[in-house]
């Protein structure tokens, strides 16, 4: 980690300082530690947003950090083929490569920073697994899936799939070249990101070397996340520390500010946080397994409509029609 960056960071465009008699700082009101578990067929994850409540989150909902871990030979997991409403997935490589496929056409291979970017909208069935050769050799895997909500007016949006290069990220630098930020979708004073979202959202991946601070400007109508994918450092305006696997939710405000401990771990060198950010959709949440919608009665009618096989039908190259 991380999996794009550069030789020169003050190569690139740099953010501009901000000013502290105008722009508001924002403070953090919680800060939890995402608890570790299973996915899939079986590969680890960090439940990053768990025990938050879902309107501190708003517009997202779910989010995952997928390993870091070193497979052997014969141990990389995917997932099934299984079935989204109501919202999107953005699943983000930093190391290794994850294939997708979907019933609706879309798919390829990702790697070393590249993002897949899957409206499932009204109804979709799709794959995620490592490659065959990644099976048989074994190596590092680590990447991120975040689900971006959908307002009721987009739930059955017509689906599609976005295949984003690590290349195509907006890259920037703080103005001392202490952080590399990669935007991946939204803006960042700005710097558009390549992804397009349905949801208006912002997410930043930013690089730390120890002992560096930078502070980004943030919109204020989005709420504010801080995710740490590896390293420790202090966020908010008051330096709360946080550390691997923690998630900041923060307040109100103009600017985001997160600084890296002068000393950091040998297997974590860096501190590497994901900043999100979106404009809250406040509408109910009804959630169940594969598929978020507003109400109960249309979580249980994409259900049926899941075993129906309306969702879509899996390609025939890869097994029967679902």
């Amino acid at each position: 980690m991380p999996a794009v960056t550069v030789d020169n960071p003050l190569a690139l465009p740099r953010l501009a300082p901000v000013d502290p008699v105008v722009d508001r700082p924002r403070l953090v009101t919680s800060l939890t530690t995402a608890p570790q578990g299973y996915e899939g067929e079986g590969f680890p994850v960090r439940r990053a947003f768990a025990g938050v409540d879902l309107r501190a989150l708003d517009p997202f909902i779910h989010m995952d950090q997928m390993g870091e871990v070193e497979y052997g030979a014969g141990e990389p997991k995917g997932t099934p083929w299984h079935p989204h409403r109501g919202f999107e997935t953005v699943t983000y490589m930093i190391d290794g490569e994850m294939a997708h496929q979907d019933s609706n056409g879309g798919g390829g291979l990702i790697t070393n920073g590249d993002t897949q970017w899957m409206t499932a909208g009204g109804g979709i069935l799709h794959i995620e697994t490592p490659p065959e050769h990644l099976v048989a050799s074994g190596g590092l895997f680590h990447g991120l899936q975040l689900w971006v909500n959908l307002p009721r007016t987009l739930k059955f949006a017509q689906p599609r799939y976005q295949d984003i290069r690590g290349s195509k990220v907006a890259l920037l630098s703080s103005d001392d070249g202490g952080a590399l930020l990669r935007v991946i979708a939204g803006e960042l004073a700005g710097h558009a990101g390549p992804g397009s979202t349905h949801t208006p959202i912002t997410i930043v991946h930013a690089t730390l070397s120890p002992g560096a601070s930078v502070t980004v400007p943030w919109r204020r109508d989005f709420n504010a996340l801080a995710y740490v994918l590896g390293g420790s450092g202090t966020v908010g305006a008051k330096g709360r520390p946080f550390h691997t696997g923690q998630l900041a939710v923060l307040e109100d405000g103009d600017t985001i500010t997160v600084t890296a401990n002068p000393t950091q771990e040998s297997r974590t060198p860096n501190l590497d946080v994901v900043l999100l950010g979106g404009q809250p959709i406040r509408e109910p949440v009804a959630m169940a397994g594969p598929f978020v919608m507003n109400t109960r009665a249309e979580v249980v009618k994409a259900f049926e409509d899941f075993r129906a096989g309306r969702l879509g039908s899996i390609p025939a190259a890869d097994g029967a029609a679902s």
